[in-house]
C-alpha cells in the first residue's frame, strides 16, 4: 500500500479555511485516490515489502433504477395480437314535434337511426432482447465467501435490468415524442413554428410576446417571471378546457373530453422548477399558484452533451406518416389516457445451461406495443 504525507497540504488548507491565506494552488495528486483496474507494485506491505496486501472489503455497485418516463402502461392479455378501439359519435339534434301537432297528420315512432360508430385496429408490436452469460464456479476464486458471490451475481443482474428499464424509457418517451411531432406536423407543416398558436399547438412565446408587447427570446423566456407566470396560467386553463367537449384539441377533429383524473400532464423539468420558484416566491399561499398535478421529464429526446435549452427541448423524428419534424422550444404536454400508451407489455427470460462450459445464457426479452390515436386529445405548449 502507498502511504503517502501530506504535512504540507493540510497545514496550507487549514489557513484557507480560518481565512489567514488566500487561495492558493494546490496539488492533490497524491492525495485523492481514483483507482486502478489491477493491482500495481505498491501493493506490498511496508515492512518486508514482499507480502501482497489483501482485500479488506468489497463494495458492489448494486443500485435500483426506476426510470424516468411517465407510466402509460395500460393492460395486457395472454392470446390474441389486436388491439380494438371502438368509439361513437354524439348523434345530432332532430326537431322535437311534439309543440307542432297537426291535425289529422301521423307522427312515425319507427324510423330507424343508425348510430355512427367507428373502429380503430392497432396491430404492431416492437421487441428487443438482452444477452447475458453467468457463471459461478469460474469466479470463486475472487471472492471470501458465498454472500460475496451472491452480491456480485446480483449486480449483474440488476445491471441488465437497470438497462432494460433505461430502454424502456426511451420507447415511451418516444411514443410521446411521436405524438407531439404528429401534432405540430398537423398545424404547422411548414415548419414554421413561430408563425402562429393554435388550441392544440400552443406558442406560449407568441401569446405573451403578443399580449405584452415583448421581445423575449425562447432562451429568454425561461428565466423571466412574468412569462413564467403567464405560461403557468395558460397551461392551468387547459386542465379546464380539456374537461369540456370539444373537437378542438385533437388531430381527428372528434368531440372529446378528458376529466382530470384521465389526465396525463408531462412538464419539462426546466420549466417545472422555474414555475415552482418564480410562483411561490411572491406568495404566502403556495396552493393558490401551485401548478397542476404533472409529471416531470429532464428532456424529451437527450440531454446533449451539455443539457442546453435547444437540447433538452428538442425532437427530430420521422413519423409514421412519413413526416419528417424538427422541433425545440418544446415545455409540456397534456394528452388524454387513452391517446397513448403501451399495451401487451410482455417481459420474459428464458435460460439455457451449457454443461460442457459450465455457465448459463440468460435471454432477457421484451415485446410491447406503443400506440398513438390521433382521435383522442393531445395538446403541446412550445417556445417559437
Amino acid at each position: 500500500m502507498e502511504m503517502v504525507q501530506v504535512r504540507e497540504l493540510v497545514n496550507l488548507a487549514t489557513q484557507e479555511v480560518l481565512g489567514t491565506d488566500s487561495i492558493l494552488a494546490e496539488d492533490l495528486s497524491n492525495v485523492v485516490d481514483i483507482g486502478n483496474q489491477i493491482f500495481d507494485n505498491n501493493a506490498f506491505d511496508n515492512y518486508v515489502k514482499s507480502l501482497i496486501n489483501h482485500i479488506g472489503r468489497v463494495i458492489f455497485v448494486n443500485r435500483k433504477y426506476g426510470g424516468y418516463a411517465p407510466s402509460v402502461l395500460m393492460d395486457s392479455w395472454a392470446y390474441g395480437s389486436v388491439l380494438q378501439k371502438i368509439t361513437a359519435e354524439m348523434p345530432e339534434a332532430v326537431e322535437n314535434e311534439s309543440w307542432e301537432l297537426t291535425d289529422n297528420t301521423s307522427y312515425d315512432p319507427n324510423i330507424f337511426r343508425k348510430p355512427k360508430v367507428s373502429n380503430k385496429f392497432f396491430n404492431k408490436r416492437v421487441t428487443f432482447e438482452i444477452e447475458a452469460s453467468i457463471t459461478e464456479l469460474q469466479v470463486r476464486e475472487s471472492f471470501s465467501s458465498g454472500e460475496q458471490l451472491g452480491a456480485f451475481v446480483s449486480m449483474l443482474f440488476n445491471e441488465i435490468d437497470k438497462s432494460i428499464t433505461v430502454k424502456t424509457d426511451a420507447l415511451v418517451m418516444r411514443t410521446i415524442n411521436h405524438f407531439i411531432a404528429e401534432t405540430l406536423y398537423e398545424d404547422f407543416n411548414d415548419g414554421n413554428y413561430s408563425a402562429n398558436s393554435t388550441a392544440r399547438c400552443v406558442n406560449l412565446l407568441k401569446l405573451y410576446n403578443d399580449s405584452f408587447d415583448g421581445d423575449l427570446t425562447p432562451e429568454q423566456s425561461m428565466k423571466n417571471p412574468e412569462f413564467i407566470r403567464f405560461a403557468a396560467y395558460t397551461m392551468s386553463l387547459y386542465v379546464d378546457r380539456l374537461r369540456v367537449m370539444s373537437a378542438q384539441f385533437n388531430i381527428g377533429g372528434k368531440a372529446r373530453f378528458t376529466p382530470t383524473d384521465m389526465l396525463h400532464f408531462v412538464m419539462l423539468s426546466d420549466f417545472s422548477k422555474a414555475a415552482g420558484v418564480y410562483l411561490q416566491s411572491d406568495t404566502f399561499h403556495d396552493e393558490l399558484v401551485q401548478m397542476p398535478r404533472h409529471d416531470t421529464v429532464p428532456y424529451w429526446q437527450g440531454s446533449g452533451l451539455e443539457y442546453s435549452f435547444g437540447d433538452i427541448t428538442e425532437i427530430n423524428v420521422k413519423t409514421a406518416n412519413d413526416h419528417d419534424v424538427h422541433a425545440s422550444g418544446i415545455l409540456a404536454v397534456m394528452f388524454d389516457r387513452d391517446a397513448l400508451g403501451v399495451t401487451r407489455f410482455d417481459r420474459r427470460v428464458k435460460t439455457h445451461y451449457n454443461p460442457k462450459a459450465e455457465f448459463t445464457n440468460y435471454f432477457y426479452k421484451q415485446d410491447a406495443g406503443y400506440f398513438n390515436d390521433f382521435n383522442e386529445n393531445f395538446v403541446v405548449f412550445f417556445v417559437a
